[in-house]
């Protein structure tokens, strides 16, 4: 339209849709912007993925559950427009809020999600507070108790690709106070890889769950907590797919320091190649 508008002024007679046709014929077409670019490539990127790729394969092997874990995007809860269509009868669209501000009542959720990725099954926690630390083992905690332990009745180890930044990154001193404690209690070693800088859409549960939670509610407005959670345990796949789903009302505060003293209690394990991405954690009372 304003291609058109600009030739109209230096005097040539054309309209919108000669333009469109014009630019068709050249090439062109309409294009959103493409979301690629995640930051700079890590040299030992190839490499890591190889390493987790290894890791992956000896504790499958070796019937020891594997897990990609991450924080699906924040929710608004409540009558607001949500991404996409869906049939509806004609002329019967849901009505939804003009403005995205959130409900003072119902705020906003955090979805955590725990995909199995031997299974193809998956747990997410819906939180209602902070995404912390605290929250993100709190939902691996429920997934093993609700679902892991039943898969691996025989299970010493646990196995956890992660992404290298958020609740869950890999410089956060929280994620690993809190994982001690779960491996304490639980009398599981922990081993964990974070996926290298830059790669955060090559994590496992993207692609398998989260991004079918979002197709099942694309275009239904999430207007209560159960409603969300009823969308994410009904999505499915033809591969088989099968999620648990429950709200996690428990307060989460951010800010909590860790001192290098908590720190160094940690019972923590570096591996060889790059010890701040791959590492385990094993429970105090171990025999290792």
């Amino acid at each position: 339209r304003q291609l058109s508008r600009a030739l109209q002024v230096m005097g040539h007679k054309i309209g919108r849709q000669k333009v469109s046709e014009l630019l068709a014929d050249l090439g062109y077409s309409l294009q959103a912007n493409r979301k690629v670019r995640e930051g700079s490539r890590h040299p030992d990127r190839d490499a890591q993925f190889r390493y987790i790729y290894n890791q992956v394969k000896v504790f499958q092997e070796n019937n020891q559950p594997v897990i990609s874990v991450d924080t699906k995007k924040k929710e608004l809860v409540g009558d607001f427009k949500n991404a996409g269509r869906e049939w509806q009868p004609k002329g019967q669209p849901d009505s939804v809020r003009v403005h995205d501000f959130a409900d003072k009542n119902l705020g906003k959720v955090n979805p955590y999600g725990v995909y199995d990725q031997t299974a193809n099954v998956g747990w997410v926690s819906v939180g209602i507070d902070h995404d912390t630390s605290s929250f993100a083992v709190e939902s691996i905690r429920r997934w093993w108790k609700r679902m892991g332990q039943q898969t691996y009745p025989e299970a010493k180890q646990l196995l956890i690709t992660a992404d290298g930044g958020g609740s869950n990154g890999y410089r956060i001193r929280l994620w690993k106070i809190e994982l001690q404690r779960f491996a304490d209690d639980q009398g599981l070693e922990i081993s964990v890889c974070h996926l290298p800088p830059g790669t955060s859409k090559w994590n496992k549960i993207e692609h398998r769950m989260f991004s079918h939670i979002s197709m099942n509610w694309r275009g239904k407005p999430l207007t209560s907590h159960e409603v969300i959670v009823n969308l994410i345990a009904n999505t499915t796949t033809r591969q088989g797919l099968k999620i648990q789903a429950e709200i996690d009302s428990n307060s989460y505060p951010k800010g909590i320091k860790v001192t290098d003293t908590e720190l160094e209690n940690v019972n923590l394990f570096k591996a060889d190649f790059h010890g701040e991405w791959n590492y385990s954690i094993r429970p105090k009372c171990s025999s290792y």
